[in-house]
Order: C-alpha cells, then sequence, then structure tokens
C-alpha cells in the first residue's frame, strides 16, 4: 500500500508473547519507520494495538541499540565490551564451538524462548544448526508447558472455543487472567458481551485491572484453582446442573471423576482457597443454572492458573468444566487457554530433526538452568555445560531463582553468546553479543495460541547498523562450521513457505498479511476430542501408563500456606501493565510508566509489620532477598503480596529482581515453572 513518493505502509505481525498476535501496519518514511498501528482489516486486531508495541518504533531506534558485535573486554557480569567485526566474531565461536564439539557436542547448550513468537526468526535454521551440531536439546517450558500438557490429556490437543465467539456468551468466566493487559483483544469481545447483558466474573488472586471491571471478582488464594474447580462440580452433581446426555455420549470415566468431585463440598473449598462456601455456591449455580437455562457459558483460562505445583492438574480440572454441562454444544460456550494446537505447522520440515542422523542428545529443561550450569560432569548428567548460545531470551532477569542463574552465568570456563538488541542482563554476562534485527527489520511467519489466525510479517526497514536476522547469523555459523547440507541455503521467505507448506495459501497470506484457519465453529458439539478415545477424557490412561494419577485432582503447592512461620506471605509475581516479560523494561516512555519495581499488600498485612504506603521494602526468603516499592492500593488479597515484574535486574534499586526470589521446583506435568508457588517475608 502506497501513500505517496515516499511513505508506504508494510503488513507485519507483532512478534511477542501474547496470545493476541495483532496484524501491524507500519508506515515508512524516507526508509524510517515512523508509526505502528494495528490494522483495522483484520478483525481480531480491529486497528487496536497495546501501548507496548504502539511503542515499537522507539524501541527499534532506541539509542541503546546493539547494532555491531561486540567482545566482552572485562570481567563477566561487567558489561564491558569492545565492537569487533563479523567475521571476527563469527570466526572465534566457530574456533571455540569446534573445540568443545570434538570432545562432546551435547557440552554445548542452545537457550532460547518466546523474545520473537516467530516460527522463522525462532526455531527454523537455529533448531537445523543446533541438530546437525548434535548440541543438547533445551525442553522449553518456561511459560505453557503444564497447561498445554493439562490441556493435551483432557481435550486431546490445545484446542478450543474461537475468539470470536465470545462476543455472544451470557456469561464468562476470566480464569488466571489480566486481560485488559495481557489479552487486549480478547478483553474486546469480553465487552461486546456485557453490553449485550453477559456476566463477567474474574477468578485471580491478584484484584487486576480486569478483576476491577468484571461483576465479580473470586480472590482465592495461589495455587487453589484445582480445588474451586472440584467443588464448583460437586455443586453440579449435588443440584443436577449437568448435561447427562453429554457425558454419556462424549466423556471418558464420568464415575470416577465424580466420586472425586463429591469428596469437595464448598466448605473444604472454601478453607483451601481462602473464599466464602457461599461465593462457591453462587459461581457454581451461575455456572450450572445458566447452561440449563439455555444461556451460553464460556470459560477464558488464561497461563498464571498453571505456574504453581498442581497446575497442569488444575487445567485438567478446569477443562473439564464445560463437558459436565455441555456448554460445547454451543460455538459461544465451552473453554479457551491455547489455540496453537489448530496451526498445521511443518514443524520437522522447519527443524529438520534428520539432521540428528540418528543421534539422541540430552535434554536439559530451560527452568532449571541455574542448576545445571553448575552441575558437573557425571554419568547421569552428561558432560558440563561449556557453552551456551542465547537468543530470543533473557534468562538472567527471567529464569526463577536468579541468584543461581547468575553463578552459573558468572563461570569464567562458561562460553556464551548472545544475538540480542539490547544490552540486556543475560548479555552482560556474554563473551560476544551479536545483534540481532527486530520485528521491523525481517521476515517471519507467526502461528498464535489465542486465535486461528497465520500471520506474514514482511521487514518494513533495512536492518540497522550491522544488525542481522537470527537465521543468518545460524546460516553464517552453519557455513563455517563446514555443514554443507542444501536445507542450510533456505532464505527467510523460503522459510515462511515451508512453515506452513500447502496447508494454508502462501499468495492470499502474502497480499492479505493474514488467512484465517478453516476451524468449526463449535469444535465439540458432537464429541470429536483429539483424545485417544475421541472424548474428553477425565481419566488419562496415558498418564496412567506412566505411572502417574490419571485421574485429575487438587495438588497442594510445593510452598502451601501454613507451610513456614518464617515466611507467612504467598508471593505472586504477574508482569507490571507496561511490560511483557522482561521486554519493554528499556524503553524510556514505558519504563516511566512504572517508575520503579513494586509490591502491593493487603493493609492488614502491612499494618501487621507497621509499613506504610510508598514505603522502600525487603522481600526475601531463604534464597534471596530484593527491594521494591510498597503499594497499598487494594489490588492484594490478605496474606498474598503481587511483586509486579520482570524488571531487568541492573534497573532495579538493588541490582535484583522477583526472579530472586522464585525457585527451580518443577510442575505435577510437563515440567514447567512454578513462579507463583513462593512464600516471603517482607520489612522495611
Amino acid at each position: 500500500m502506497t501513500n505517496s513518493p515516499t511513505a508506504t505502509q508494510v503488513l507485519g505481525a507483532c512478534p511477542h508473547d501474547c496470545p493476541d498476535t495483532c496484524s501491524l501496519i507500519t508506515t515508512v518514511q524516507d526508509g524510517v519507520a515512523v508509526k505502528v498501528q494495528g490494522n483495522p482489516a483484520h478483525p481480531h486486531t480491529g486497528g487496536v494495538l497495546c501501548t507496548k508495541v504502539s511503542r515499537y518504533p522507539e524501541r527499534t531506534y532506541h539509542p541503546s541499540r546493539v547494532l555491531r558485535p561486540l567482545k566482552r573486554s572485562g570481567a563477566k557480569g561487567s558489561g564491558q565490551f569492545e565492537p569487533v567485526s563479523w567475521d571476527s566474531a563469527l570466526d572465534d565461536i566457530t574456533a571455540r564451538l569446534q573445540a568443545i564439539a570434538a570432545r562432546d557436542p551435547q557440552a554445548i547448550l542452545p537457550y532460547s524462548y518466546a523474545g520473537t513468537m516467530g516460527l522463522v526468526q525462532g526455531e527454523s535454521m537455529a533448531a537445523r544448526f543446533f541438530n546437525k551440531l548434535g548440541a543438547s536439546q533445551l525442553d522449553r517450558t518456561i511459560c505453557a508447558a503444564a497447561g498445554g500438557e493439562g490441556l493435551v490429556h483432557t481435550l486431546g490437543a490445545k484446542v478450543g472455543m474461537r475468539l470470536e465467539f465470545f462476543a455472544e456468551a451470557d456469561l464468562i468466566l476470566i480464569w488466571g487472567s489480566n486481560s485488559v493487559t495481557s489479552n487486549l483483544h480478547f478483553w474486546r469481545y469480553a465487552q461486546e458481551a456485557k453490553r449485550r447483558g453477559a456476566r463477567l466474573i474474574c477468578i485471580d488472586p491478584r484484584r487486576t485491572e480486569t478483576a476491577a471491571k468484571c461483576h465479580e471478582h473470586i480472590a482465592l488464594q495461589p495455587g487453589t484453582d484445582g480445588g474451586l474447580a472440584l467443588s464448583i462440580m460437586q455443586q453440579l452433581i449435588v443440584h443436577d446442573w449437568l448435561d447427562h446426555d453429554y457425558l454419556a455420549r462424549y466423556t471418558l470415566d464420568w464415575k470416577k471423576l465424580r466420586e472425586r468431585a463429591l469428596q469437595w463440598p464448598p466448605e473444604r473449598a472454601a478453607a483451601v482457597c481462602g473464599i466464602a462456601a457461599a461465593q462457591i455456591e453462587a459461581l457454581a449455580r451461575d455456572y450450572g443454572a445458566a447452561v440449563h437455562s439455555g444461556r451460553r457459558v464460556a470459560i477464558r483460562l488464561n497461563y498464571g492458573v498453571q505456574r504453581v505445583h498442581g497446575g497442569a492438574n488444575a487445567v485438567r480440572l478446569i477443562a473439564s468444566l464445560p463437558a459436565l454441562v455441555g456448554a460445547w454444544r454451543q460455538r459461544s460456550g465451552g473453554l479457551l487457554l491455547s489455540s496453537s494446537g489448530s496451526f498445521p505447522v511443518q514443524k520437522a520440515v522447519l527443524q529438520r530433526p534428520e539432521l540428528l542422523a540418528g543421534r539422541t542428545p540430552r535434554h536439559i529443561n530451560m527452568v532449571t538452568i541455574g542448576d545445571d550450569l553448575l552441575r558437573p560432569a557425571s554419568a547421569a548428567f552428561g558432560p558440563a555445560i561449556e557453552a551456551l548460545i542465547v537468543y530470543n531470551s533473557n534468562p538472567v532477569a527471567v529464569a526463577p531463582d536468579s541468584a543461581r542463574v547468575v553463578q552459573g552465568f558468572a563461570r569464567d570456563d562458561l562460553f556464551t553468546v548472545v544475538l540480542e538488541h539490547f544490552q540486556t542482563d543475560t548479555a552482560d554476562y556474554a563473551d560476544y553479543i551479536l545483534p540481532a534485527t527486530t520485528q521491523l527489520e525481517h521476515w517471519d511467519v507467526h502461528s498464535t495460541y489465542g486465535h486461528t489466525d497465520v500471520l506474514l510479517n514482511r521487514p518494513a526497514i533495512a536492518p540497522l547498523g550491522k544488525a542481522w536476522p537470527n537465521t543468518q547469523i545460524f546460516r553464517a555459523l552453519a557455513q563455517r562450521m563446514g555443514f554443507t547440507d542444501a536445507c542450510f541455503a533456505d532464505t527467510d521467505p523460503d522459510l515462511c513457505r515451508q512453515a506452513f507448506g500447502a496447508k494454508v495459501d502462501f499468495d492470499t497470506l502474502s497480499a492479505r498479511g493474514f488467512v484465517t484457519l478453516d476451524t468449526p465453529e463449535a469444535p465439540f458439539a458432537q464429541g470429536g476430542f483429539l483424545t485417544p478415545s475421541g472424548k474428553c477424557e477425565f481419566f488419562s490412561q496415558r498418564l496412567a501408563d506412566q505411572g502417574l494419577n490419571g485421574l485429575p485432582d487438587y495438588v497442594p503447592n510445593h510452598e502451601p500456606a501454613g507451610s513456614s512461620a518464617r515466611y507467612p506471605l504467598a508471593m505472586i509475581s504477574p508482569p507490571a501493565r507496561n511490560f511483557l516479560n522482561s521486554t519493554f523494561v528499556n524503553v524510556d516512555s514505558l519504563r516511566t510508566s512504572e517508575r520503579e519495581p513494586v509490591l502491593e499488600m493487603h493493609p492488614a498485612d502491612a499494618a501487621a509489620r507497621q509499613l506504610e504506603d510508598g514505603a522502600m521494602v525487603r522481600v526475601f526468603n531463604d534464597r534471596g532477598s530484593t527491594l521494591a516499592r510498597l503499594r497499598i492500593n487494594g489490588r492484594a488479597r490478605a496474606g498474598v503480596v503481587n511483586g509486579l515484574g520482570v524488571w531487568w535486574r541492573k534497573l532495579g534499586p538493588d541490582g535484583t529482581n522477583v526472579n530472586q526470589l522464585t525457585s527451580q521446583a518443577l510442575t505435577d506435568l510437563g515440567g514447567g515453572p512454578t513462579f507463583y508457588d513462593c512464600r516471603v517475608q517482607v520489612t522495611a
């Protein structure tokens, strides 16, 4: 699209870890991106962007952007670097990797996550490179692994309602989601339903911006969602708010789940969840009686629920609720946690697992990187990690138990390469920082996990300075390593086409910027679940075959309420409104809005500690401590503090952030993190 001889508009896609995956229009004037806006032609974006992404030019042209390769010139962590040429950097990196690989390529570990959600700049050429090398494999579990496993073992895949049909619902449970700040375009559909008369109920330990705008807020204790779901089931059974026909036709082992649910009357759940039994009874009535009266009920579940020990079981229980009442019969009923399983991504084509050539490298969980970087070689673990290649992630800031993470990254004998836009906390510990392009400067193609559209990103401007796309960096390394397989010559447009192959019309995608998948309006109206049985599996034989509990249950936190007199407060660490994980923390206008790290506390908890609003407080446990500004703003429930994240450590008042306090303990399924399963104490 052309506005004038010197101004053009380029279609793109938001790359960030958000369910909305917006379609973007970048206005370019004389080769400079001057504006990024939402694409009004894309129904889910509707011309609207969040505050963060609307500032994308500010991020792209930030004065501290890394625009040339840098080599460490000071001690690790000092942040001291000197510029070098690409040839010099790549030659040295190649020599170091070749020497390590000659001993054991598994001593080399890639570390990446969702700095971009793109299929091309994420895990295409990089995966090919590490597969050919035979490096250790990274289990990328730090966000959604537990919830994904919960869905897979209940519905059969990461699928659910189509986003747009929430607008037709009569009751929406927003469970573990601050949609106003982290799922804005779902919130637009929820608001449409609200204007039509729908009731909105938010279930969340924190009185979020979303909770404040709903008809009701249920502020349960962190990690007790499974107990609440079981008690809702108990009430559905007792009052016979069930769809017996749906249960008989389309579910597996209802009798087993029924027996378990009957053990959870509201009084038991109230004691566990820290809420009133009457509130549970009313919630179950709202949910069950609505369906019986012909109204449509929908659940928007999000990932906050699963960042505790029992996260996967909680998701399994919540995902079972729509089948009990037959909510799936309506296109505007059911549940959505993730839609990512709807996308026919040609993962093997992109990543080329055949390059492993029969090798089976070890797997390392990214959540436990703090411990794993400090493990010596052993028969059980394998070789010590000697080299770390970090891209699309900032683990020193975002990984749990960050004192251990810092200790690992500070090893003098660890060779670390970081592909980055900025000199992050992680980049400070690098031996080399390689300048990567932003979304405005490269090709990519995107699936999503919040709706069912494929999006294409075209480069709007030329790469700034000497920045290269991730793909180009890994192609160059492959060439120097002597990898001659034809797949390393694939261009980025080639990779965009390969991502979906013939399953998505690339000409349409190229012309419009997005293509909507052909998915059923009511996916489970007549069963058709993607499980082995074809039914909603209340009991999973696959889990039982692994020696695990096939029937979902309430699983208490690793650090439950009452478990520690020294650390009496539960802490959750949801994202600050103007940040997305650790991205955007260094964008001046957004950091100015946040001002400084904040800890929210209930007035009674503050009074018991003689703390006043605005005080600088120390939050601590056995893993470490961090400083934050106290806010007594009505958002924290009694017994729970909210440490808003994720700040770069070096921008915090004492060089730490909330992940100084979180643990490397894992979830019940999926090996996910337990960021919200954390107990602390607070003092002045």
